[in-house]
């Protein structure tokens, strides 16, 4: 079975925009990059629950479980260090001299 690394998780950063081009589309992809994202770790998550379940009455097989469970916190972990990266970003621009 080959194993698809992150499905759905992956950061799509916006390209560059040009200077005749608006700077209000940009933000619009990071914006939606950033919920697909969250949408993948949600869904990563409530994937490994449904594979834990299905584990614990006999269904499922412990293999895909764990597999999910590795799944959702790398995916999880993914989502922390993007939300770390713009934080330290946002605080940078904080500190800012006007």
């Amino acid at each position: 079975m080959p194993i698809d690394p992150l499905s759905g998780a992956t950061l799509a950063l916006p390209q560059a925009t040009t200077a005749g081009s608006s700077g209000a589309g940009a933000g619009s992809r990071f914006t939606q990059a950033l919920h697909k994202l969250l949408d993948a770790s949600e869904k990563s998550s409530a994937d490994a629950n449904v594979k834990v379940a299905s584990m614990m009455d006999g269904s499922g097989d412990v293999h895909e479980a764990m597999i999910a469970l590795q799944r959702s916190e790398m995916t999880l972990q993914l989502t922390v260090q993007v939300r770390n990266k713009l934080m330290s970003a946002y605080q940078d621009i904080m500190r800012m001299p006007v």
